[in-house]
């Protein structure tokens, strides 16, 4: 048994701060402002200026894909092309490995305002396969090596580039499957294990996963799933399978579906393949791609809707917003259910009409706030493609205030998981009036993110009977004032009422894994 005094925000319904917290046993026994007589021999920690909280959650991040990058290459600190060029070649002069894969290549963060070509890698790096993923996820940039190395099949997609080296849309999902099919299972946990310490690091307790991109029978999603169950730390784990193959979820047993890759509906931004009502203002012959017809996504959404699953779908620009509205809405009408909490993921661009919809339906929005300030891809950029659209990007006040439920991840390995830099870009919009109050944006990354998975009821906010996951930031984040966030850090988390302790074996976590029926 242990008590906690000073400010204890609860992130409940209520936005309690309390005076006191009593944990024992993992649960919280007490929490409120008059300690009771019998736990008053109970050991205290005075906060003095920290804070305790929640511990937070990521609700949107590709678990694997962060794993791999977060062990490899990252380019994103170059600001420009000779310094990228001289990252690969002493990453490969350290690096046994046949391939190398990196991660943060971008036309906005170098002085050149390009992307980095294949000639330029093949003189970095003229005997080894590299492989650079773009910084949103969605295309990559490849050695004259490594193109050798691709299947034939890969040549004939939509988005293959050899003269640039760039593989974008079908190309690019074909390209990562197929790199990371060469990636061992063992290094792949070694990875897994580093990168969850990482995100505890940050306070994360719980993960929302998308997984199921480039291992054979979606090996990658077998593992994350025994890899979720088998952390003996108390870590959380919720598996979003990126498919629209119904069958598979349900040999997994899994209750939800979707996530980016085949559950998404257009592209994104950077590669402006992102679906748009009106064109890109530097090119009027692009409005960018929805990946599926309206009857495709429909005839998806119905039946996983149909089988109870809880639904989330990628869509970016306003087109396919609408596409993924309208086929939530045609879902719930063909099968009424009351608590389905599908979800919208990213929600960019979203319009007027399919935001009250989203209020009136129940869909709720995991979104990044990371990305409304983002170096990688900054406001100039937006503006130059979306004209006076990018002022509408993630409209957080308005959204908040027609009451649909928003919830905070990174979309990491994209943005890095920070959720204290996602609680300062959501309380420092770029559109001032679009930011949200601290302790909204507090909820989005505790109890919204629980509540998002049907995990409220245990975790999410500081509330009696509740399990014990918690985290004790250095300063109290009610008391600052929205610029002065980035001066939070988190100093413990505490999960199940024990400080997160590293260095899980691979041993240990595969055997509770496999055999664990733990929710996941």
């Amino acid at each position: 048994m242990k008590t906690y005094s000073g400010a204890i925000i609860s992130c409940d319904k209520d936005n309690h701060v309390y005076q006191y917290l009593v944990e024992d046993k993992g649960r919280i026994v007490f929490v409120g402002n008059d300690l009771p007589a019998e736990y008053k021999g109970a050991p205290i920690e005075v906060l003095g200026e920290r804070s305790l909280l929640p511990s937070f959650a990521d609700t949107h991040l590709h678990f694997a894909s962060y794993a791999l990058f977060n062990a490899g290459l990252d380019v994103r600190s170059a600001r420009d092309l000779p310094e990228m060029c001289e990252q690969v070649r002493e990453f490969a002069a350290t690096s046994n490995d046949k391939i190398i894969m990196g991660f943060g290549a971008s036309t906005h963060s170098v002085n050149e305002k390009r992307l980095i070509s294949k000639d330029e890698l093949d003189k970095a790096c003229p005997d080894r396969a590299v492989f650079i993923v773009k910084y949103d996820g969605h295309s990559c940039i490849l050695t004259s090596k490594m193109i050798e190395m691709l299947p034939d099949k890969v040549k004939t997609l939509r988005g293959y580039h050899e003269d640039t080296g760039e593989m974008q849309q079908e190309a690019f999902f074909a390209t990562t499957d197929f790199i990371t099919k060469k990636v061992s299972i063992s290094r792949t946990i070694k990875n897994m294990l580093r990168a969850v310490d990482d995100l505890a690091d940050k306070g994360i307790g719980m993960m929302h996963t998308a997984s199921g991109v480039g291992f054979p029978r979606d090996l990658d999603v077998t593992m994350e799933m025994v890899f979720g169950k088998g952390l003996n730390t108390g870590f959380q784990s919720r598996v979003f399978f990126q498919t629209m193959d119904i069958n598979k979820v349900k040999k997994r047993r899994l209750p939800r579906i979707g996530g980016c890759f085949a559950a998404s509906l257009d592209g994104c931004f950077g590669s402006e393949d992102a679906a748009l009502k009106q064109p890109y203002v530097n090119n009027p012959n692009n409005r960018g791609i929805l990946f599926y017809k309206d009857e495709e996504v429909i005839e998806f959404v119905k039946r996983a809707n149909r089988e109870g699953l809880q639904i989330e779908m990628h869509a970016i620009g306003d087109t396919a917003f609408d596409q993924a509205v309208m086929a939530i809405e045609a879902a719930l009408k063909d099968y009424p259910r009351n608590d389905h909490r599908h979800g919208i993921i990213h929600a960019c661009l979203p319009t007027e009409e399919g935001l009250q919809k989203c209020a009136d339906l129940g869909i709720q929005i995991p979104l990044q706030p990371a990305l409304l300030i983002w170096d990688l891809e900054p406001c100039e950029f937006l503006k130059s493609i979306l004209g006076d659209r990018a002022d509408k990007i993630s409209p957080l006040r308005k959204m908040t205030d027609m009451g649909i439920i928003l919830s905070g991840g990174s979309d990491g390995p994209c943005t890095l998981p920070d959720p204290v830099f996602g609680i300062h870009a959501a309380c420092n919009h770029y559109i001032p009036e679009q930011s949200i109050t601290i302790q909204e944006a507090l909820k989005m990354f505790t109890y919204n993110a629980a509540w998002t998975t049907f995990d409220e009821k245990d975790r999410g906010s500081l509330e009696k009977g509740k399990i014990a996951d918690m985290v004790i930031l250095n300063k109290n984040p009610l008391a600052m004032k929205p610029n002065e966030l980035l001066n939070l850090k988190v100093e413990k988390l505490l999960l199940n009422g024990t400080a997160y302790k590293k260095g899980q074996g691979i041993l240990s976590l595969l055997a509770k894994g496999i055999l664990s029926e733990g929710k996941i």
